[in-house]
């Protein structure tokens, strides 16, 4: 089965300003749509809500708000994206009313949503699907923010500290209850703009693959990590409007291809990527170049190798 991986994924801001003159199509080129098309089963991390409605969360020191107009979704189906986690720092930027429009957009339009919910039993519960023989879980939740945490009566994100080697109670029997054959656990954690996992990060990567989880697939950072074993800790950026570090780049990215069966990840394909204003695509040439390199260092200082084949970063984890 091969499952396709996509970090933050921003539809508000200048994003929704392209929308509301564009198709949404024309936020992706047709060539990373094709490329797409190559996996049985698409999840990324939707890093803002969907809605009409609601007002700005009550926090002067919060900077970012990010809003899409429904029609957003509309972007998301042309991707063939099947499920999304809303655990994030900005699921609740406009409040309560405008999670549970996001759940309601994506639920009408066929896309499963992780990580919020109505209540807390609703943001931490997996959702299930069947692709390629397998029965797979997908749980979403996040370190931050606190506030945002959903309630026994209020909506909200699945939220955890994280703490040092320690996974969320409540993680290992949401697996266990899913009974799937692959479980697949994708954290909102850590600093923003950071090159590689902070220790905490790090450890609570080996808490989470004890309560169970198969995969564990990290965002946050806005900048791609490198791999180690079963972990891919930050799948950076994926489309956006957001100012270039001229360090990081988080305008380079990469797309991740995960090839797996019931015991686990086999190999990871990591396609660069090339984020412009509000539009992303393959990237080509030096830029490819970059990422490529970029990659390599970051798996290698975790101790993970990886390769070039046909233009893609390749780490083989069962040989």
């Amino acid at each position: 089965m091969k499952l396709a991986l996509a970090g933050d994924t921003m539809l508000g801001r200048g994003v929704a300003e392209v929308i509301a003159r564009r198709p949404p199509a024309a936020l992706v080129s047709p060539e990373l749509v094709e490329i797409l098309q190559e996996a049985d089963l698409f999840v990324l991390n939707l890093e803002c809500c969907v809605s009409a409605r609601g007002e700005r969360w009550p926090d002067p020191r919060k900077p970012f708000f990010f809003r899409a107009p429904p029609a957003a979704v509309e972007l998301l189906v042309h991707l063939g994206v099947d499920c999304v986690t809303l655990a994030n720092n900005h699921a609740l930027d406009y409040g309560a009313d405008a999670l549970l429009d996001t759940l309601e957009h994506l639920a009408d339009a066929g896309v499963r949503a992780v990580g919020a919910g109505a209540d807390v039993d609703a943001a931490r519960l997996p959702a299930v699907v069947e692709a390629a023989g397998l029965r797979i879980a997908i749980v979403g939740l996040s370190d931050h923010p606190a506030e945002y945490a959903a309630t026994r009566s209020r909506p909200g994100i699945a939220f955890d500290p994280l703490a040092w080697g320690r996974s969320p109670p409540w993680l290992s029997r949401a697996i266990e209850a899913a009974a799937a054959d692959v479980v697949v656990v994708s954290p909102h954690w850590g600093p923003n703009m950071v090159a590689e996992p902070v220790p905490r990060v790090r450890s609570a990567a080996a808490a989470l693959r004890a309560a169970g989880a198969t995969l564990v697939a990290g965002h946050s950072a806005h900048v791609f990590h490198g791999v180690a074993d079963d972990v891919l800790f930050d799948l950076g950026d994926f489309l956006d409007d957001y100012a270039v570090d001229p360090v990081l780049r988080n305008d380079l990215g990469l797309l991740f291809v995960v090839t797996l069966d019931a015991r686990g990840p086999e190999r990871i394909e990591a396609i660069p990527l090339r984020l412009e204003y509000a539009h992303t695509r393959p990237a080509r040439g030096e830029e490819a170049d970059w990422i490529r390199r970029r990659f390599s260092a970051a798996c290698a200082a975790l101790g993970t190798e990886s390769r070039v084949e046909d233009g893609r970063a390749i780490v083989e984890l069962r040989r």
